[in-house]
């Protein structure tokens, strides 16, 4: 989906009022299922990266950075993910040879390069299957709302561009659940770019001047001196395109052209081709998750821009992950009981 302009809004409009009854409906509805819960404790510790928006916040970057950090630390850690844009309920590992986009979706694809990955629209089913493989640590691509599974670590992603858009819950705002109750359940908050939606801000105002802000930015990753000054047409399906635009501009490319799409948006042979028209003679570039949307012969003529996620101080976050990891030989939990919100249909 894409989002609707009046999201990002700083003030009120008429559609945030209009819909905020149905914003109010939603939230209260997800408060008392999850109340109702009674979520399930892995026989893992399960670390969550979740964000409040829908889509774009940047979680699976973070996710991919946390799994490798794990492993580093002597962990087999393993992701689990709900697969969303694709058709496979699993459980079942992601194979990158062997799956595509439209059976287990593209994050899940991007994350199995770094660790073993798991697509199960059941995260408990999902869990189960990779401690099965011998996981010993899960961490869950999103799932911050999903109420049935217990996490030991919650991290919220939150865009320090975007922030939380216009603070109302859908349809009215892009929030998933209000900002107060998803704070509430974090143990710390992981802040991406420059923070021009004054988040540190907003937290602080609201009562949760303890809370653990990690900042981090997302870099691209590579060498890309060639296309210094050079006309480039990019496009991307992501939850802000006008992000993946504004880098490219600042690694010095020129925009020859752009497109924007819906996020996860499956391509077509014919929007592909069109946009190879447009691009006559000029390098086509997409972001990695993209990429892997396109066909093998599509992906040969369309560049990639990696990213990769590069922490200000990065003792915070190994200072979180080392007591689970050291509880490996111990067999003892440094986790803790949180409670979790209900799980929206954009919970992907």
């Amino acid at each position: 989906m894409r989002a609707p302009d009046f999201w990002d809004r700083k003030t009120d409009g008429v559609m945030p009022s209009l819909l905020r009854p149905l914003g109010c409906l939603v939230a209260g509805m997800n408060t008392m299922r999850r109340k109702a819960a009674a979520p399930w404790r892995a026989p893992v510790p399960v670390i969550c990266i979740g964000n409040l928006v829908a889509g774009g916040a940047g979680k699976t970057p973070v996710a991919i950075d946390i799994v490798l950090r794990l492993k580093a630390l002597g962990a087999n850690a393993h992701v689990v993910s709900r697969g969303y844009g694709g058709t496979e309920l699993g459980p079942i590992q992601v194979d990158p040879v062997q799956h595509t986009s439209l059976i287990v979706g593209d994050e899940p694809l991007l994350l199995a390069r770094s660790a073993p990955t798991w697509v199960s629209r059941d995260r408990r089913k999902g869990i189960e299957a990779a401690v099965e493989a011998g996981a010993q640590i899960i961490v869950m691509d999103d799932g911050y709302q999903n109420p049935n599974v217990e996490k030991d670590l919650s991290l919220l992603v939150v865009d320090g561009g975007y922030g939380f858009g216009n603070a109302r819950v859908m349809p009215a705002g892009p929030l998933r659940e209000p900002v107060d109750a998803g704070l509430a359940r974090a143990d710390a908050v992981v802040l991406l770019g420059a923070d021009q939606a004054d988040v540190w801000g907003r937290v602080q105002r609201l009562g949760y001047k303890k809370l653990r802000i990690m900042r981090a930015k997302l870099e691209p990753v590579g060498n890309y001196s060639d296309l210094k000054n050079q006309k480039v047409f990019a496009f991307a399906g992501i939850g802000r395109p006008e992000k993946f635009f504004k880098t490219l501009q600042d690694i010095g490319c020129k925009l020859a052209g752009c497109r924007a799409f819906d996020d996860h948006h499956p391509y077509t042979q014919a929007e592909v081709l069109s946009i190879l028209a447009d691009a006559v003679d000029t390098q086509v570039i997409t972001t990695a998750k993209d990429h892997v949307r396109l066909s093998p012969n599509q992906q040969k003529r369309v560049r990639v821009l990696d990213i990769e996620l590069q922490w200000k101080v990065t003792d915070e976050i190994d200072a979180l992950l080392a007591p689970f990891v050291a509880a490996l030989t111990t067999n003892a939990s440094p986790g803790h009981s949180t409670e979790t919100n209900a799980e929206m249909s954009l919970d992907g």
